[in-house]
């Protein structure tokens, strides 16, 4: 069944969800999960992490196509129902050196099945054999090859470093001054500065069971190459936020990019955008992917699919 409790008109803001009793042994079970998993993992490490991601399971009656055409490549996700001239752009997470399109291809097909929207995940260039600006200029390749597919209502979607990477894109587009604007930005656990100056990135007290801050700032040294951290295509908390499409932004407590998600929040409201926060009170990063487990995950995305339904019918 489709929470669509997010609608049908709430206002921006942030709301904070709660984590019930059961709610919390199942996300507790998760966590050993996760030990077991990481604790016992060998082999190349990317290939391990895409073996964790492709955990998320496949939803029902969604076809999977690999795209590898005018040098984009990916796959597509489309729901048998979904809605003609829609499209979602996904960006996947990884911390810009890890993650494929095809074993995002599950969590992808959970979001575009609950939306009724083809989605298109790509596979962009991974540091730290490419360096930016190499994975916004694939970001924003890849929404002209949609564009010239006949789509003109497309959403961008992404978590943790792909939330970042969809926050870059969106800002980019914003500054033209023709073609389709995207109808929304959906990001779960945005990875939005590079800079790691949030204060949950040096908290003790906050006990995030998959990423670390060292881990963070290997990747961020890696991803922006000879650039600044601190450019708005590394870390989109430091660009102009004005002109952005309307923003869901989900992020859980026990995250080490919890202020990541609510620094950008504000300043993105500051700047007049049309922003919804929603905190989910003990969760992990990410968290939307373990739909096989929680409700939590079930309902979050439930939540963003109602968003995104909202947003291209508006």
């Amino acid at each position: 069944m489709r929470d669509d409790t997010f609608g049908p008109d709430p206002a921006p803001g942030t709301i904070t969800i709660p984590l019930a009793d059961d709610e919390r042994r199942r996300e507790d079970a998760l966590r050993d999960l996760f030990a077991r998993f990481w604790g016992n993992a060998t082999g190349e490490p990317r290939a391990v992490y895409d073996t964790f991601i492709a955990g998320s399971p496949r939803a029902d009656g969604v076809a999977f196509d690999p795209v590898d055409e005018a040098g984009i490549r990916g796959w597509w996700v489309r729901p048998a129902d979904a809605a003609p001239g829609q499209a979602i752009l996904f960006l996947h997470g990884g911390g810009y050196v890890q993650g494929t399109a095809a074993a995002y291809r599950g969590f992808v097909s959970q979001i575009a099945s609950r939306a009724g929207v083809a989605a298109l995940a790509i596979d962009y260039p991974l540091a730290p054999e490419a360096t930016l600006p190499a994975a916004p200029e694939a970001a924003l390749a890849a929404w002209d090859w949609l564009i010239g597919q006949g789509y003109d209502r497309i959403a961008v979607v992404g978590d943790s470093a792909g939330g970042g990477l969809s926050l870059v894109t969106l800002a980019s587009l914003a500054l033209r001054a023709s073609g389709p604007a995207p109808v929304a930005g959906v990001v779960f656990s945005p990875w939005t500065d590079l800079t790691l100056s949030g204060p949950s990135m040096n908290d003790p007290s906050v006990q995030d069971p998959l990423i670390g801050r060292a881990y963070l700032q290997d990747c961020a040294r890696k991803y922006a190459g000879a650039r600044d951290v601190r450019h708005p295509l590394a870390s989109p908390l430091l660009g102009d936020l004005r002109g952005l499409p309307p923003l869901l932004i989900q992020v859980g407590t026990d995250e080490r990019l919890i202020d990541d998600a609510t620094r950008y929040a504000r300043r993105a409201e500051q700047a007049g955008v049309a922003v919804w926060l929603e905190v989910w009170e003990g969760l992990h990063h990410v968290f939307q992917l373990d739909v096989a487990h929680l409700d939590s995950s079930r309902r979050a995305l439930d939540r963003a699919a109602a968003f995104l339904r909202r947003a291209s019918a508006s």
